[in-house]
């Protein structure tokens, strides 16, 4: 099949057209400043080279539209007509306790998609955007919802559960959800076929680490563990986000300066992070050059970065009662290797030995670092969170 994949932010819509035969990217790109006079639709080329096209769209029916109609272009496009394209595929943030794997959208599903608003209001009402556009300009081709929460609908209780009043679990659904679900999901499945194991009898802990971070405890191809939460913000130090902070620290802040729930919620998903800390970047990238410079700042927060990293290794490793496998993925874990290399010298005690100049020389592409004598296996993967989409939206719509 050929799968149109939709990855569509609030104001933003990333896409890949890929051809599950041969899993084969046949084209990709974004949309970016939607709603803004500057908005433009960035490819890449049949050549691999990039191009953009200024578009200054005002919604995201217009950036749908404008991406069905580059991917038929007679001269940039790479098929004759939308009809050749046999279903969606969308990312949808949060499906709280409604969906524990992907779904054919039905109108069922779109309200049920709806009902999580009010817990995912940043982006839920953004990937609906990008289900209703599809069902506007392309009525009759099936769309399937794929949930970044769905993988980790397999944690128990004691380990999904916040030990506020049970009421607010009860009444109001709040409780940890963990999301990057597609990616953990892939890159676990990923690296047995990799290094030929089976999944079934390996327990994998998987670092998806980028501008936003989780990890996963991973046992027999399901999560038990993940270290975000309710929302996106809890577990670790990020770009921007805070991550794990006391409670009362927050109540502390917000009286004190007067805040509403609107600022706060501005400090710890916007503010924070190594940006917080820092006052540089969110960017690690810009951090290590900070700290190759001498930069305190830079250099604290990249050691509280990696030290919560650490922690999350650690702990899940004690829940399973060991660790077979340790994967690095997202953008800061497949290219940062200076920081896979500090992450994993603690965990020696476990074990763990790195191949120096095997991770200094492994940026984006699937490896292992670790070394024979390693009592884990550690991995490279590049997460593929779109062939994850496109294999489910192919299973789905072939049922």
């Amino acid at each position: 099949m050929k799968i149109l994949v939709l990855n569509c932010g609030s104001s933003s819509v990333k896409y890949k057209l890929i051809d599950t035969s041969s899993d084969v990217v046949m084209a990709e790109g974004g949309v970016e400043k939607i709603g803004l006079p500057d908005g433009f639709l960035k490819y890449k080329k049949a050549d691999g080279s990039k191009a953009i096209l200024e578009l200054g769209l005002v919604d995201h029916l217009g950036a749908v539209k404008a991406v069905l109609h580059l991917l038929a272009d007679p001269v940039e496009g790479c098929i004759k007509s939308f009809d050749e394209i046999d279903a969606v595929g969308h990312r949808v943030v949060h499906g709280a306790e409604k969906f524990s794997e992907s779904v054919l959208i039905t109108d069922e599903v779109k309200e049920m998609i709806k009902q999580c608003y009010d817990i995912a209001p940043l982006h839920n009402p953004a990937n609906m955007t990008g289900i209703d556009a599809i069902t506007s300009l392309m009525p009759d081709v099936p769309q399937v919802a794929v949930f970044d929460t769905a993988f980790h609908q397999t944690m128990p209780a004691k380990a999904f559960m916040y030990a506020l009043p049970y009421k607010y679990y009860a009444e109001d659904g709040v409780r940890r959800y963990g999301f990057h679900g597609t990616s953990h999901r892939y890159v676990s499945q990923r690296v047995c076929e990799f290094l030929g194991v089976d999944i079934k009898d390996k327990k994998i802990i998987t670092c998806h680490i980028g501008n936003g971070g989780s990890i996963t405890a991973v046992e027999g191809g399901k999560s038990i563990d993940t270290s975000m939460g309710l929302t996106p913000t809890e577990g670790l130090m990020m770009g921007t986000r805070v991550g794990d902070v006391d409670p009362g620290a927050l109540a502390f802040i917000m009286l004190k300066h007067n805040l509403s729930a609107a600022d706060l919620q501005k400090i710890i998903n916007k503010e924070s992070g190594m940006l917080g800390i820092s006052e540089i970047s969110s960017d690690m990238r810009e951090i290590e050059a900070a700290v190759n410079s001498g930069d305190a700042r830079a250099k604290l927060g990249l050691d509280m970065y990696e030290h919560r990293i650490i922690k999350y290794i650690g702990s899940y490793a004690a829940e399973m009662g060991g660790v077979d496998i340790i994967v690095f993925t997202g953008g800061v874990g497949e290219n940062q290797t200076d920081l896979r290399e500090s992450v994993c010298a603690p965990l020696a005690f476990m074990g763990v030995k790195i191949d120096a100049d095997v991770n200094a020389n492994t940026r984006g592409k699937e490896a292992v670092i670790s070394t024979p004598d390693s009592k884990v296996t550690v991995v490279v993967i590049p997460t593929d969170e779109e062939l994850m989409i496109a294999r489910d939206t192919e299973s789905i719509v072939g049922k």
